[in-house]
C-alpha cells in the first residue's frame, strides 16, 4: 500500500510538471474581449446617463408648465445624480458647453428655489440646458 501511494504521488507531481511545461503563452496582439466590452459598457452607460438627464429636464419641464414647482423642484434634485457620471466627459469634450451647462443649471436651481419662481425665466434656462445636454450627448 504503501508503495502504491509513492508511485501515486510521483505520478501525480510528473503530470502536474507536464502540463505545466506544456502552457506557452503565445503573444496578444489584439484587443482583449474585456477591453473591448469595457468601452462597449462605458458607452452604454454614458447613453443611459444622458438619457436620464434628458428626461429630469423633461419632468422638470412639464412640472414647471404646469405651475408645479415644488415637484419641478423634486425632479430638478435628479439632475446632478446624472450629471456627475458625464460632467468630466462634457468638460473634456467641450469645456464652453460644460460651463454652459453648470451655469444654466445653477440659475434653474435658483429659480426653483425662489418663494416665486418666475416661470418664463426657468422655462428658458432649461430650454437652454436641453440644447446643450442633447449635443454634447452625441458620440
Amino acid at each position: 500500500m504503501k508503495r502504491f501511494q509513492a508511485v501515486a504521488i510521483v505520478t501525480i507531481i510528473s503530470l502536474m510538471a507536464l502540463v505545466g511545461c506544456n502552457n506557452v503563452e503565445q503573444p496578444n496582439t489584439q484587443a482583449s474581449p474585456s477591453e473591448n466590452t469595457t468601452k462597449t459598457v462605458a458607452t452604454s452607460t454614458e447613453t443611459t446617463d444622458f438619457k436620464g438627464l434628458e428626461g429630469v429636464i423633461t419632468n422638470t419641464k412639464t412640472a414647471v408648465e404646469a405651475g408645479n414647482f415644488t415637484k419641478a423642484k423634486g425632479e430638478f434634485e435628479k439632475f446632478e445624480g446624472f450629471w456627475s457620471k458625464v460632467e468630466d466627459g462634457v468638460k473634456a469634450k467641450s469645456p464652453k458647453t460644460y460651463k454652459d451647462i453648470e451655469d444654466q443649471a445653477d440659475e434653474i436651481k435658483a429659480g426653483l428655489k425662489s418663494s416665486k419662481p418666475n416661470k418664463q425665466k426657468v422655462l428658458t434656462a432649461l430650454a437652454s440646458l436641453s440644447k446643450n445636454v442633447t449635443s454634447v450627448a452625441k458620440p
